[in-house]
């Protein structure tokens, strides 16, 4: 990795990371003061285990729904196409511990449900692939280390 490349992630050496983590992965500022945050929520250990989609299709969709339940300022959150994490972003929101609340908040949302919101063909672009009890075991998981979220590197 000699060149640096304009996408944050590419310049992060991910055989050096040790997920489970949360990371800050960058901030933007805009022409009017506000500030995106945005937050590398890494899952699973990059090249070494993945999220299966249906189960990451459907813990996307009860985390994008769950997580504005305990912030305001969600921006986005974005699942990782490497299948290991997702991308969340907020405005005007660099409190680090707040973010840690809120996830574990919204993992236990997860663990709760029933259902997974928006899983059908009015409202999902891929409806026939959920899994709800994989999107429940992957949150178990994470929330399981929650003390290591901190560590980003070994």
């Amino acid at each position: 990795m000699s060149k640096k490349m304009n996408v944050e992630s590419f310049n992060l050496d991910h055989t050096k990371v040790n997920a489970p983590y949360v990371r800050l992965a960058g901030k933007t500022k805009g022409e009017h003061g506000d500030v995106i945050y945005k937050y590398d929520l890494r899952f699973c250990q990059p090249n070494k285990e993945h999220m299966e989609m249906p189960a990451l299709h459907s813990l996307e969709h009860m985390m994008a729904e769950f997580i504005r339940n305990h912030h305001d300022g969600v921006v986005d959150l974005s699942p990782m196409g490497c299948q290991t994490g997702f991308y969340l972003s907020l405005i005007n929101d660099s409190d680090y511990d707040r973010v840690l609340d809120v996830l574990t908040k919204t993992l236990g949302d997860v663990l709760e449900a029933t259902e997974v919101p928006a899983c059908n063909e009015v409202q999902c672009g891929w409806a026939a692939s959920h899994s709800l009890e994989g999107a429940q075991e992957i949150a178990r998981k994470m929330l399981a280390k929650r003390e290591q979220w901190k560590e980003v590197f070994a």
